[in-house]
């Protein structure tokens, strides 16, 4: 053991893009999308579409994330969704559904779209119906799940658990 620890290392490079794109249904909390944001910058996912009113990252709380995360703002999600689909990406969606499958035994397609809902309602039952598969992360106590970010950031950490090197 040296006697000087290393507070910071820098990021690790990653042998190539990460196909992941992270698209929310419209928020209700600017501070939820910017927590998203910055977990986003930590594991190198760009771009975040961020779809129904415009929003805006916190400053104080994604600053570290905004030079890398492009955030892009746009109207209507199911739109959005679609267009992805023709590009190849997987529409995976991160919600509790009586077919969403445990994200603790899912294997995420390398050209994702994760789905995010809104804080209360979920993702809109239309954009449901467009999405490929729907994950959810296992809850024990109450409430019945995890906010947005948080939950964002779970399924962020384990998509790259899988795809380590982009």
């Amino acid at each position: 053991m040296t006697s000087e620890q290393v507070r910071h290392r820098p990021p690790r490079a990653l042998a190539q893009p990460r196909e992941l794109v992270i698209v929310c249904a419209p928020l209700r909390s600017n501070v939820n999308l910017s927590r998203i944001a910055r977990a986003a910058g930590c594991c190198a996912v760009s771009p975040i579409i961020a779809t129904g009113r415009p929003m805006k990252l916190d400053p104080e709380i994604a600053r570290d994330a905004s030079s890398s995360v492009e955030l892009v703002c746009r109207r209507s999600l199911t739109p959005v969704l679609k267009d992805l689909r023709q590009q190849g990406y997987q529409l995976v969606g991160l919600e509790q559904t009586t077919d969403s499958q445990d994200l603790h035994h899912y294997a995420f397609p390398r050209r994702t779209a994760l789905v995010i809902g809104n804080e209360r309602s979920g993702i809109p039952d239309e954009a449901l119906a467009v999405l490929d598969e729907t994950i959810e992360i296992p809850v024990w106590g109450l409430p019945y799940s995890y906010n947005a970010a948080t939950a964002t950031c779970m399924a962020l950490y384990e998509y790259c658990r899988q795809w380590p090197d982009g």
